[in-house]
């Protein structure tokens, strides 16, 4: 693991907690990389308010007003917070756990692009929340190796809590009134920034006739979960769970279920599940299925 991270500390900010409180925190996010995020920051903060919805922003308001020490920390919201929510955590600032080594994979989906470009390198920033989508300056940075084909969970949970752990340290190492800044200077993003799309159904069919195995491989487990892989066997149509690439046409002769993919390359599928069906293996929906 590599990581890179900007610091000019005072004298204020570097004072140990020496509270019997910990770190209040209002928690904004949904789905894997916010629950794994949670999970390790309530280890040693206390979650007073976790925003779900755009209506949830009026009791952050009225929680940041009522209680102006507390920390704002996101992790795949989804919902734009505006200036009027982002101006209470002023100087600090929301922090944003983004899965992605920023400029690069800004956006919505940074985990499944990298998954589907072959990356095994996956970053983690903690960034300051701006109007603009994943622009702010960051305030810590690191990289994780996965092997080539690691599951796309096993990727969430890794970078949230990467990330949530030297951002819970921090908070905790604060002074009760201190703010992050004060200990952390945050700093600009380098380089050209690079974005991601919004994931969507028309991803889900797979092509192996524009695809190789490799690239088909990839985008299953990149779409595991949402939006799914799709691909038809002998009329049924079935949601891909776990695939591997073979080595050779010998291997797809004797494999169960294998796709013929673009530069005579072959993958051979190993999970599915047919439509209103439960998961199975390729042997036992070949058993069903083929006439």
């Amino acid at each position: 693991m590599t990581s890179t991270e900007s610091s000019t500390s005072t004298s204020v900010s570097t004072s140990t907690n020496t509270s019997t409180s910990r770190p209040q925190i209002i928690f904004f996010g949904n789905g894997p990389l916010a629950d794994a995020a949670k999970a390790t920051l309530a280890t040693t903060c206390d979650i007073i308010f976790h925003a779900r919805t755009k209506s949830d922003l009026d009791e952050v308001k009225r929680l940041k007003t009522s209680q102006p020490t507390a920390h704002g920390v996101l992790a795949s919201y989804g919902v734009i917070i505006k200036s009027d929510v982002l101006d209470l955590f002023e100087p600090e600032g929301i922090l944003n756990i983004h899965p992605s080594s920023l400029p690069k994979y800004r956006g919505p989906s940074p985990i499944e692009t990298a998954i589907v470009n072959g990356n095994t390198d996956f970053g983690v920033s903690i960034m300051k929340l701006v109007a603009a989508m994943d622009a702010g300056p960051l305030y810590y940075q690191t990289a994780l190796n996965f092997s080539d084909n690691a599951p796309k969970s096993e990727i969430y949970t890794a970078l949230a809590e990467a990330g949530a752990t030297w951002l819970a340290s921090k908070l905790a190492s604060l002074a009760p009134t201190a703010t992050l800044n004060q200990l952390v200077q945050p700093e600009p993003q380098q380089g050209e920034p690079s974005y991601t799309k919004m994931l969507s159904t028309t991803l889900s069919k797979l092509d192996p006739a524009a695809h190789t195995a490799t690239e088909l491989e990839r985008q299953i487990r990149a779409h595991i979960g949402w939006p799914k892989s799709k691909y038809t066997f002998y009329g049924k149509e079935c949601i891909i769970l776990a695939a591997h690439v073979l080595d050779s046409p010998a291997d797809a002769a004797s494999a169960t279920l294998a796709i013929k993919c673009k530069d005579n390359t072959y993958l051979a599928i190993d999970t599915l599940q047919p439509a209103g069906k439960r998961p199975m293996d390729a042997k036992s929906f070949k058993n069903g299925y083929a006439k």
